[in-house]
């Protein structure tokens, strides 16, 4: 019977925001749950007292000049806090965790989109995470001008950038992906979402396995 093992396990979604990634999270963590598996559901960043205090900087303070480095930075310090204080103990105890973002974003967003150079943000991102990555990354894949007419709020800030800059975000997630075919399952956001969760269901049933 699939999903009974009790050891750790660490999965991401990612893609640009619209393409569904919290109904994909909270599918599978219903779905793992009827299963008899602990779930810890955490967003990077955030989940934790500091992780929130800079998303908020990040996300909502659209005045707040942040350069394209200490961008990358600051998500970074919201990282490390996150793995000591929510996913490397969750792993430990035996339970599975599923994060809204991680690692694979920085590199994304601050370098192939961003600017600066996508192997010198993997190895910051090295020494932020220490050793603690995702077994699956889940990519949720879809135009982004197609993502950007799914959100019905207003653009935080980095979807203040743009089209373009969010495009870009799309083809970095894609290139990453070509690159790391073993940790990175790219699916096509543009259907129903019980049709992407069925895929999903199916790539973590082979790694709990």
């Amino acid at each position: 019977m699939p999903f009974t093992k009790a050891f750790g396990m660490f999965f991401s979604f990612d893609g640009v925001d619209g393409a569904g990634k919290s109904t994909q999270i909270r599918l599978l963590a219903e779905a793992l749950t009827k299963r008899g598996r602990e779930i810890v559901t955490c967003r990077d960043p955030g989940s934790t007292p500091l992780g929130d205090r800079l998303r908020s900087l990040l996300l909502d303070h659209h005045d707040t000049p942040i350069h394209r480095r200490a961008e990358m930075l600051l998500y970074m310090a919201s990282r490390a806090q996150l793995v000591e204080q929510v996913i490397r103990p969750a792993l430990a105890a035996g339970k599975i965790v599923v994060s809204d973002r991680y690692l694979l974003a920085n590199v994304v967003y601050q370098a192939h989109a961003g600017g600066l150079d996508p192997a010198g943000v993997w190895q910051v991102g090295q020494i932020t995470i220490a050793g603690v990555m995702p077994r699956l990354v889940f990519l949720l894949d879809m135009p982004a001008e197609l993502a950007a007419r799914r959100i019905q709020r207003a653009p935080d800030r980095m979807e203040a950038q743009g089209l373009d800059y969010l495009e870009q975000v799309r083809q970095g997630f894609l290139t990453e992906a070509r690159k790391r075919p073993d940790e990175i399952v790219v699916l096509d956001a543009d259907r129903p979402a019980q049709a992407i969760h069925a895929d999903v269901v199916r790539e973590v049933e082979r790694v709990l396995r």
